[in-house]
């Protein structure tokens, strides 16, 4: 096993630089030239193999989704967490580290109150997940889409925004059972809240997907453990 900071150091070296665009380059693996290659692996493949002991053909053949879970589990962060370290490691020039050291650099300077969120959202169930679809309704939604569109723009430059609502997209899709596509539409859309929080006050706009998830502001979200993060 492989300690955590140890294997981040490694993410900027050019020896463990991450692979890019999947969990493992098979064919690079197999050569005798990269066989003990780690930059054949992409971060996500190399926590499950350095940290959590996958064998590399395990990585070679487990569904994305399960990969997203399992990380984020080893890591002990939330799964849209883990899928804004995949994400931004096959998206992003140089390694993705700071998706872990210094998350406001990747999704702005909310990012505390919206790994809350993603961390909350990480215990919802079934019910809780079809309750948060049931409270939306259609004739505000684009007005409310419009105005945390643009919050979340000015509060933080494009990529950041972009890169943690499809994180949190993809995480609530694979949590929400039968709510998905409404379920992680919404969440996607709490998250730009999160992250446009003063300017949608500024603006006098009010929040409208988080209250579905139970909370009147970002304030009212509570907070993630003091563990998280730490292996």
């Amino acid at each position: 096993m492989t300690a955590l900071a140890d294997l981040i150091a490694r993410w900027n070296t050019d020896e463990g630089k991450p692979y890019k665009g999947s969990l493992i380059d098979w064919d690079a693996y197999q050569s005798d030239e990269h066989y003990a290659d780690l930059g054949c692996m992409c971060a996500q493949g190399q926590v499950l193999h350095l940290v959590g002991g996958w064998n590399p053909a395990r990585l070679n053949t487990v569904p994305q989704a399960e990969a997203d879970a399992a990380t984020a589990k080893l890591l002990n962060i939330s799964r849209a967490h883990a899928v804004l370290l995949r994400q931004v490691n096959d998206n992003a020039e140089g390694a993705p580290a700071v998706v872990l050291t210094d998350p406001g650099k990747v999704i702005g300077d909310q990012w505390s109150k919206v790994l809350d969120f993603w961390h909350y959202i990480d215990s919802m169930n079934a019910a809780q997940w079809d309750a948060a679809v049931a409270a939306t309704w259609a004739a505000a939604r684009d007005a409310a889409v419009a105005a945390a569109r643009d919050a979340a723009v000015a509060a933080a430059w494009a990529a950041a925004w972009a890169a943690a609502w499809d994180a949190a997209w993809d995480a609530a899709w694979a949590a929400a059972w039968d709510a998905a596509g409404d379920a992680a539409w919404d969440a996607a859309w709490a998250t730009a809240e999160i992250m446009g929080a003063e300017i949608l006050r500024r603006d006098g706009e009010a929040f409208f997907f988080l209250p579905e998830f139970g909370f009147a502001s970002p304030g009212d979200i509570p907070a993630r453990p003091a563990t998280y993060g730490g292996l």
